[in-house]
């Protein structure tokens, strides 16, 4: 009997790239919807890319397997 496979989540899959260390790198959060409401400054800041939590690590990780 063939093992149970376990899915990626596509789409955390789609917003979640894999570093060369292995870390999770994902967008800003908060960074488009009603933009001009924010400054100049928060909007700068929201900009680019950063690692995702340690304490949400795991539990990433397990979502994207076999990215």
């Amino acid at each position: 009997m063939p093992k149970i496979k376990m899915k990626t989540h596509s789409g955390t899959a789609k917003r979640i790239k894999r570093t060369a260390s292995g870390k999770l790198k994902r967008a800003h959060a908060f960074a488009y919807h009603k933009a001009s409401s924010k400054t100049p400054k928060q909007k700068r800041g929201l900009r680019g890319t950063t690692l995702v939590s340690n304490s949400d690590q795991k539990r990433i990780k397990q979502m994207v397997a076999y990215k």
